[in-house]
């Protein structure tokens, strides 16, 4: 018995003399505070400049470039509607061509209508057809409603512009390919000098000017700096409208190539005895 009780006694000493183990779960702190580094990421990502993002600018981006990125927005801003608007705002001429569609009648629709020169187009069930020269595709879709609405309940009457042929510009002087010329969208001078092939070496890009017409019926010239918009130093705004003549005229290398053409014609008349 005294022996059982020795051995309860030294058992008990040594599971008490040993370190007990504890649950790192129970005892590892808990972090409740955050790093500053997410919050720095997630005002980065709220800084971020989306491609169609025009309210915000980054912080971190300059001046200079912020200037430029909001003049960009805006000249987009003023320039895509009017690519958008252009068919609409197009004002049909003779040689253009447009579709008439009304809505569930194929017999009064009329596909690749080409205006003739009186302005007047033939469609069925009206008399004397419909003067079309100088309005908008609209307002011809209009006056063909109202045509319509006799034969027709509630037409509805689509017309589209399938090819403009009506607007025309002239580029005249040293350039690659002078000529007149269709104007199927909205052109700056630079695209319509592109167009023609570019300004030749013997001409004088400062000295570019668009040759308008006025309400007076006399034209007036309109200088552009050619030069100065390849250069980036001026805006490339400058947009014809019908009938304007763009000229380009000669530089000082064009003059001295004639100087030296006639120089060698007068040589050559010296050489066989011809007088002028």
């Amino acid at each position: 018995m005294a022996l059982v009780v020795l051995s309860t006694i030294a058992l008990t000493a040594t599971v008490a003399a040993q370190p007990q183990q504890q649950d790192p779960q129970k005892e590892r702190p808990r972090t409740t505070t955050t790093t500053s580094t997410p919050q720095k990421d997630k005002k980065v990502v709220k800084d971020r400049l989306e491609p169609d993002d025009s309210t915000q600018l980054p912080s971190d981006v300059p001046q200079d470039v912020q200037a430029n990125r909001q003049e960009q927005l805006s000249e987009e801003a003023a320039i895509i509607p009017y690519y958008d608007n252009f068919f609409k705002t197009y004002h049909l001429g003779p040689e253009d061509v447009i579709s008439v569609d009304v809505f569930n009648q194929d017999r009064y629709s009329r596909k690749g209508i080409v205006i003739p020169p009186s302005g007047r187009i033939s469609l069925s069930l009206i008399p004397g057809g419909v003067f079309v020269n100088g309005k908008t595709v609209e307002e011809v879709a209009a006056i063909i409603t109202k045509k319509y609405d006799e034969y027709i309940i509630d037409p509805q009457v689509t017309v589209s512009l399938d090819k403009a042929s009506s607007y025309r510009y002239s580029v005249l002087g040293d350039v690659g390919q002078p000529g007149v010329r269709l104007m199927s969208h909205r052109m700056t001078v630079t695209e319509a000098l592109a167009e023609a092939g570019g300004v030749l070496s013997t001409g004088d890009r400062s000295k570019v000017y668009v040759l308008r017409r006025q309400s007076s019926g006399i034209p007036a010239a309109i200088p552009v700096n050619v030069a100065a918009i390849y250069k980036g130093k001026a805006a490339d705004n400058m947009y014809l409208v019908p009938g304007d003549q763009i000229v380009v005229p000669g530089n000082k290398m064009k003059k001295v190539k004639e100087w030296l053409g006639f120089t060698s014609v007068l040589g050559f008349a010296r050489i066989f005895g011809i007088g002028f």
